[in-house]
């Protein structure tokens, strides 16, 4: 038995109410994932839905790295099923890293599986290409770069503008690639605007409208870099609204209308109301008060981490508490050289986080770290977070929802494994599944 299988079994064994699909989908989240070149897409010309860089990399090496993979792109996502662990259909938001111990390749027999050090350990399913992303906007453009899918087509994420103006060592998040992953594309000759014009969003969501016929599309997000004067003349709330305020003219409930952006003044929470959007991510990324300052230094200089909680507080009033859902990244509370050193006190914190919002009828979620290398915290935590952190926080964050006597949270799908969709960590597959006819 190999290293990477001993600790995996280990603590499928120590946290057994934490369903073993979890444990398996967070490693594969902190550590990423090598392909072999049987296994990548063949971008748009194929029939396998090729990963789109819907906002960051989620790359363990830059594009200059990543060997065929960088030309011939992997897929969006995989699903897991069967193999040793006997397997639930578990959906993994894809991250690549040639050097990562988990490969998916093709046995003798031509079959997708994923292997750790050669040790095989689930089948493995790639998303069929959408019928929509095989039709082009009048201008030329695709649906893969102006409205992409993920979660198994579930979510369309509209990443609207791709630079943030916290810019630079003093302002940008520790963990976000965001400014890099734009020059990545850039300097690759790939197609990757910094601002999606409304008028190509609103072609994409048609074609979306019309080729979805499964109607697997249930939630739009609107997100991309933090405005700190103006963009396009407007403000913030403005400028993600205006794309809100033209989807939903357009298309009258057709989606669930999501948005991550900053914490902003209640006022300008209730023109993102008026404009349409029905949930509210306003991300708080670490609770602990010393680490945002560091890890978040343009939050901290221009909204500060008090000011950041109550504008969350403020905007639940607007919404309601349920449709506000902040996002933290699960695994920097433990990033050196300024992080927690032990597990305990990382969970510790996190969880005060948790109980201040959930007691509050706020329920935060999370993405799991990937330490991207062109960031502080990547470059000197490739490793990210033990896998331990993980596995307990998803223990715990599942103990204070239900503290609280807090149901899932609206706009990701079923939870439970086997149902959960949301790919970019496994919160949603440790929740008690509900019976619904359509996902929430």
């Amino acid at each position: 038995m190999n290293d990477r299988t001993r600790l995996l079994e280990s603590l499928m064994d120590r946290f057994q109410g934490v369903p073993r699909e979890a444990v398996l989908k967070e490693d594969l989240l902190r550590t990423g994932i090598a392909f072999a070149e049987a296994a990548l897409s063949d971008n748009l010309d194929g029939a396998v839905k090729p990963k789109s860089y819907f906002i960051f990399s989620f790359d363990q090496q830059p594009l200059a790295k990543l060997g065929e993979a960088a030309t011939r792109r992997p897929p969006e996502e995989i699903a897991l099923t069967g193999g040793p662990y006997g397997l639930r259909r578990t959906i993994v938001s894809v991250r690549v890293n040639p050097g990562s111990p988990y490969r998916v390749g093709r046995d003798e027999d031509g079959e997708l599986r994923l292997a750790v050090d050669d040790r095989p350990l689930a089948d493995v399913t790639l998303p069929p290409m959408p019928e929509y992303y095989r039709h082009t906007l009048a201008n030329g453009k695709t649906v893969m770069e102006t409205a992409p899918t993920i979660q198994w087509g579930y979510l369309i994420y509209l990443t609207v503008l791709r630079l943030c103006q916290y810019f630079g060592a003093k302002e940008e998040c520790q963990f976000c690639d965001i400014n890099h992953n734009w020059r990545q594309h850039k300097q690759a000759s790939r197609p990757y605007p910094g601002i999606k014009p409304v008028e190509d969003v609103l072609e994409a969501l048609t074609l979306i409208d019309e080729f979805d016929t499964a109607r697997a599309s249930h939630a739009y997000t609107l997100t991309g870099g933090s405005v700190t004067s103006r963009v396009d003349g407007l403000e913030e709330a403005d400028f993600y609204g205006r794309y809100a305020e033209a989807i939903e003219a357009r298309f009258p409930g057709r989606w669930i209308g999501k948005v991550v952006a900053q914490a902003l003044p209640r006022e300008a929470v209730q023109r993102y109301r008026d404009y349409g959007i029905s949930i509210y991510h306003p991300n708080y990324e670490v609770w602990d008060k010393r680490l945002f300052s560091i890890i978040c230094p343009g939050k901290e200089r221009y909204v500060g981490r008090e000011e950041w909680h109550r504008r969350i507080l403020d905007a639940a009033e607007v919404f309601g508490p349920r449709h506000v859902i902040p996002n933290f990244v699960a695994g920097v509370e433990m990033a050196r050289p300024h992080g927690f050193a032990g597990v305990e006190a990382a969970i510790a914190s996190t969880v005060e986080g948790l109980d201040y919002f959930m007691s509050r009828g706020i329920t935060p979620r999370f993405t799991t770290w990937c330490p991207e290398p062109a960031t502080p915290l990547g470059r000197d935590n490739p490793d990210g977070a033990p896998l331990e952190y993980h596995v307990r926080l998803l223990q715990a964050y599942r103990e204070t929802l239900e503290k609280h006597g807090l149901r899932p949270p609206p706009g990701y799908g079923r939870p439970g494994a086997g149902n959960a969709v949301f790919s970019v960590s496994s919160f949603m597959d440790v929740l008690a599944p509900e019976e619904a006819a359509v996902p929430a």
